[in-house]
């Protein structure tokens, strides 16, 4: 089975885990890729590897300082993902009044057992 092209927008790109956690790590502001390398504590091709293709998709961009790379997360490229989950946030809003709801009704039924003459 061919493999999936992950250069072709940020929704391919960020479907690896690896590269998401490399998103998570500028999450804080510009890095190095040794500083990338250091906290995600993996070799250097494999972050260069992953900081290309979010670099091919627009994810994220560089700045040469001497020999150094510096990279930072492109935020209004980000845009059409966050646009996309948001659609899907009013099923997790629902599950959690639903979970809420159902301890709040499990707590008012254990208070009704634990009170005298309940039994």
């Amino acid at each position: 089975m061919a493999r999936s092209a992950t250069t072709i927008d940020a929704f391919a790109a960020i479907a690896e885990p690896r590269r998401r956690q490399v998103l998570d790590s500028l999450s804080g502001g510009e890095q190095s890729v040794s500083g990338i390398t250091k906290s995600l504590r993996w070799p250097q091709p494999q972050v260069s590897k992953h900081l290309g293709v979010l670099r091919q998709v627009g994810l994220v961009s560089v700045r040469r300082s001497g020999r150094e790379r510096f990279y930072s997360i492109n935020g209004p490229q980000l845009k059409p993902v966050h646009d996309w989950i948001k659609v899907y946030e009013k099923f997790w809003e629902h599950q959690l009044q639903r979970i809420k709801d159902r301890a709040e009704q499990k707590e008012s039924e254990s208070k009704l057992k634990d009170k005298p003459g309940s039994n």
